[in-house]
């Protein structure tokens, strides 16, 4: 049962370090492509709104287009379903961009706010540093350095073969 349990720990370990390191990749580039948006008045006023609003507003700011794209993945799943992959992967990563893009925004807006509930304080800084652990963990790996070994001479090569 312990050998089971190690089997399960890693599995899981490995899948959410994937999905960390996706959010980790595309949080800050994805929240800065939507923070040029605030250029336009329309939206910069959005924005303001969005900063002004209570703790309570805050979450549901942040938690509501969070929710939205539960329908969009099922739908991906659906199309898996049938036979139309790609299809379906289109729809998934489109999802997942948008929706990565939209969340790291709404948090840079809502954080302020969120930091005033005290289950957020309390949990918040709990969560970033177990995610900062498991970050630091998979960067160690083997696997990790590895494939910032073959990025470095993809790169390398790249400049080479541009002249």
């Amino acid at each position: 049962m312990n050998t089971l349990r190690k089997i399960f720990r890693r599995v899981f370990f490995i899948l959410f370090a994937a999905v960390l390191l996706f959010e980790e990749w595309g949080w800050e580039p994805l929240a800065r492509i939507f923070a040029r948006l605030a250029r336009l008045p329309l939206w910069a006023w959005i924005e303001r709104r969005i900063r002004a609003l209570s703790p309570t507003g805050a979450v549901l700011a942040f938690g509501v287009p969070m929710l939205t794209l539960f329908p969009v993945k099922l739908l991906a799943l659906y199309l898996f379903g049938r036979g139309q992959t790609t299809l379906g992967l289109v729809l998934l990563i489109g999802a997942k961009l948008g929706g990565t893009a939209v969340l790291a925004r709404l948090f840079q807006l809502t954080q302020p706010a969120l930091m005033q509930l005290a289950w957020f304080a309390r949990w918040y800084p709990r969560w970033k540093t177990w995610k900062d652990a498991i970050l630091v963990e998979v960067h160690n790996s083997a696997v990790w350095r590895a494939a910032q070994d073959l990025k470095r001479r993809a790169k390398a090569w790249w400049a080479e073969w541009r002249g």
